[in-house]
């Protein structure tokens, strides 16, 4: 069989829409994205189930509630090397959610559920742009389920774990080099297992110290869908339809943030997250019909980063909270191996946020989320293609929590 050589396949099996670093999105309480992202210092209820299981055992009420989707509104730009030549993505919206609850069964013991997408990648460019052989669009999807148990040993110092459960699905479109109508079509779906684990520390009422670990997530496609609309001269060595396997790391996270607050009214907070991105070395994908190797290997080369954030609280009275946060987020790709499929850019982001309580233990969250993908030339060796890329991103987010 003649080799078929597709120069990019991204299998990620996650959240709508990706942004800033790599394919990590990070939206998981409208509280916690009001104050930059912020989480693992904060014992807000449910929601600690993500940033950090250690605070559940420390939220101040016995049962918590929370329910809350964002909205992404992202678009990428992309200037060819010295032409005029631009393309602009039209991506969808994406549409992350979350759903936890959790109870104390003793003073001292807390369990929690949580349902929430914490990864994603959602993309689509013309189908005729210049850099069609390597994506055309792209959309994947995935839902984390992750019951949690927490213990707090006294009032200084908690501990707390989940189990995670991955789930999703891929669909992803490029063009293939024979003529304008050429197309490759690949769907998949699969499952994975991790872990996430946190310790809250306070040794004092206005200090507040978190640490928390979530782990890499290997998300593996066997016998996905593949199909090609090729020539009909070539319909005799590249198969119509055909299975495919692939992988993609997600990778593990170690979170350390300190909150401190002045008085009743002002909270600040500063945090650190460590994304070990590195595990992201190469992509490489087979197919099931092949006489040689149909597919190939494509070298990403992925380095960790460090994501430096602050953010803050001001509660005005019983009613009204407000927030606000900055960070900065390098993106973890090579040079010479960036690809189209994620546009990960360094980005600055500001926040900002508010919660209403209309009534007791009652609270509306709402957060907006900016980010700028700062405009980097970049380009993908293998295909020799290049240019300058910038991207612009604006996250509104609506949720609910109930505390009693």
């Amino acid at each position: 069989m003649k080799k078929l050589t597709l120069l990019v396949f991204l299998v990620a099996i996650c959240s709508w829409a990706a942004f800033a670093g790599g394919y990590q999105v990070r939206l998981q309480g409208q509280k916690q994205t009001g104050m930059g992202l912020i989480g693992s210092p904060f014992a807000l209820g449910a929601s600690s189930i993500f940033y950090n299981p250690g605070g559940l055992s420390m939220m101040d009420t016995k049962f918590s509630f929370s329910v809350g989707a964002s909205a992404i509104l992202s678009n990428a730009t992309f200037q060819k090397d010295a032409t005029n030549y631009q393309a602009v993505t039209d991506n969808p919206m994406g549409t992350p959610f979350y759903v936890y609850a959790a109870g104390k069964i003793t003073d001292k013991l807390s369990i929690g559920l949580g349902i929430y997408t914490p990864f994603g990648s959602s993309a689509k460019w013309d189908d005729n742009w210049a850099g069609r052989y390597l994506i055309q669009n792209i959309s994947l999807s995935a839902i984390y389920f992750q019951p949690t148990i927490g213990y707090k040993f006294n009032d200084i110092i908690s501990i707390g774990a989940g189990f995670v459960y991955a789930y999703g699905k891929v669909e992803l479109q490029k063009a293939v080099p024979y003529n304008n109508d050429s197309y490759a079509k690949l769907e998949g779906s699969t499952g994975s297992m991790g872990y996430n684990v946190g310790v809250m520390i306070r040794p004092t009422e206005k200090l507040s110290i978190g640490l928390d670990y979530r782990s890499k997530i290997i998300m593996k496609i066997e016998g996905g869908d593949a199909t090609f609309k090729v020539p009909t001269s070539l319909s005799g060595n590249v198969p119509a339809e055909n299975k495919f396997d692939a992988e993609l790391p997600m990778p593990a996270n170690f979170d350390l943030g300190i909150s401190y607050a002045f008085n009743e009214k002002f909270t600040l907070a500063v945090e650190m997250n460590y994304v070990f991105w590195s595990v992201y070395e190469d992509l490489t994908f087979k197919f099931e019909k092949q006489d040689e190797v149909l597919g190939s290997v494509n070298p990403r080369n992925y380095k960790n980063t460090i994501i430096g954030r602050i953010g803050g609280q001001y509660t005005l009275n019983d009613m009204f909270a407000f927030r606000a946060g900055v960070y900065y987020d390098p993106s973890p790709t090579d040079d010479d191996y960036f690809n189209p499929e994620t546009v990960s850019l360094n980005t600055i982001a500001w926040t900002l946020g508010v919660s209403i309580v209309p009534v007791k233990n009652l609270s509306i969250d709402l957060s907006y989320l900016q980010l700028h993908g700062l405009e980097t030339e970049k380009r993908y060796s293998p295909a020799n293609f290049g240019g300058t890329y910038k991207v612009i991103t604006a996250i509104p987010g609506l949720g609910v929590s109930y505390n009693f």
